[in-house]
């Protein structure tokens, strides 16, 4: 992997990897805060590659979901530089006609084995996460790989 990070004006920045690009900003007063600061592309990062993980292991099982979201909510360091991330807290949303059992067990892989932005962050920060099917809590647990 290889990626590049430019910068545009202020605290913009542009990163590539030469083919696909994203922005990120700083927040105010230092940035403008049009695109998202690093740190929240970390988590994004995390959030996409956990759900890749569960939506093929999804499809696989051939359930059928009509939507399916991540929030997470971060909490960070407090008092001083560097702000650091203490405790990550991920909620996976899904509605459709699925198995409770399936989407639990995708999203266990995912949070033990498959994904590695959590493999990494758990080494640092508790990532917690909990499953919600068609509005209704089905489960919850922590990320926790093999070293």
């Amino acid at each position: 992997m290889h990626i590049q990070c430019s910068w545009k004006n202020g605290m913009l920045l542009s990163a590539t990897n030469g083919t696909h690009s994203a922005a990120m900003d700083g927040k105010k007063p230092f940035g403008a805060e049009t695109e998202l600061s690093p740190k929240e592309l970390v988590v994004a990062g995390l959030c996409g590659c956990t759900a890749m993980d569960v939506i093929g292991f999804m499809k696989k099982h051939k359930q059928q979901f009509q939507s399916f979201e991540i929030d997470a909510n971060v909490t960070t360091s407090q008092g001083g530089h560097p702000f650091v991330f203490t405790q990550v807290d991920l909620t996976f949303k899904m509605s459709g006609q699925v198995d409770a059992s399936i989407l639990l067990e995708a999203v266990k892989l995912s949070q033990t084995k498959y994904c590695g932005v959590s493999a990494m962050l758990s080494k640092a920060v508790p990532i917690n996460y909990s499953v919600i099917l068609n509005g209704e809590n089905v489960g919850s647990g922590m990320a926790q790989f093999q070293s």
